[in-house]
């Protein structure tokens, strides 16, 4: 029978590759802000809390929770600052600047320790500030053609990333491994696919949709965060999915509008 960490590794072997494919698919669709919001979803820090759940207890991931509701505050600073530099630099150095906005901020959160609720009123506002200080492009263009191989290799590559931070994380100590869980894997292998292939405005029309349906990855860790240990796990679960969907409906609409007068947020 197969232990809850290979089980964990399996499924991010089929799930981290299926998911890329499908947005990639969809932004190719709908576009690249389409692409973003859906990078929004927590498909990868969600499990993980739940296998830690069932794991370690509750009580760990509930702490989990609160960790990894602080670290999206570092996704939004990798947002901004890949997009501020994206219009005027390559993909290389745009990555290489967002990468160290990420864990300068998250050096900055190790060891800081906040109320609930003042947590997430506080990545609410990194959220807008973020949002504001985005550079300003304009709707969404007619997405490019089909390119089978750049698909492929955005798979291998968001599959490698994640595999090679699971396995550094139990190096790392278990708030810093919060703070880490929503390393922007799928921001960073589209967002650099999408600069490389259809410029800067691209990438930065795609990473403010992920900066606006990162509002539903923070809702859902709160509702985890809040629900767990006197809920359970299923009843947490299911309710953080139910809150979470709504919401990210409801930001796909404000997208949508946004997208169709054609200024930014």
């Amino acid at each position: 029978m197969l232990s809850i960490e290979w089980f964990t590794f399996l499924l991010k072997l089929v799930l981290v590759p299926t998911f890329i494919g499908a947005v990639s698919l969809a932004g190719r669709r709908w576009g690249t802000t389409v692409s973003g919001w859906l990078i929004g979803l927590p498909l990868t820090s969600g499990p993980v809390v739940f296998f830690l759940a069932l794991e370690q207890g509750n009580i760990f991931a509930f702490k989990a929770s609160q960790g990894i509701m602080l670290g999206i505050v570092s996704v939004y600073v990798f947002c901004l600052t890949y997009s501020r530099t994206a219009t005027h630099l390559r993909w290389f150095q745009s990555t290489l600047a967002g990468f160290t906005g990420f864990f300068a901020c998250t050096a900055l959160l190790e060891g800081v320790s906040l109320p609930l609720s003042v947590e997430f009123g506080f990545a609410v506002l990194v959220l807008l500030a973020c949002l504001l200080l985005m550079p300003r492009v304009g709707a969404d263009r007619a997405p490019a053609g089909g390119m089978r191989f750049e698909l492929l290799a955005r798979m291998v590559s968001a599959t490698a990333l994640v595999i090679a931070l699971t396995a550094v994380a139990p190096l790392l100590g278990p708030q810093l491994t919060g703070l880490l869980s929503p390393f922007p894997v799928y921001a960073t292998t589209l967002g650099v696919f999408t600069h490389r292939s259809q410029g800067g405005e691209e990438a930065v029309k795609l990473l403010r949709g992920v900066v606006v349906g990162s509002l539903t990855f923070t809702v859902f860790f709160l509702v985890v965060a809040l629900t767990i240990v006197s809920w359970g796990l299923a009843a947490s679960f299911l309710t953080a999915i139910g809150v979470s969907l709504l919401m990210h409906s409801v930001l796909l609409q404000l997208l949508r509008l946004r997208s169709r007068i054609s200024r930014p947020f």
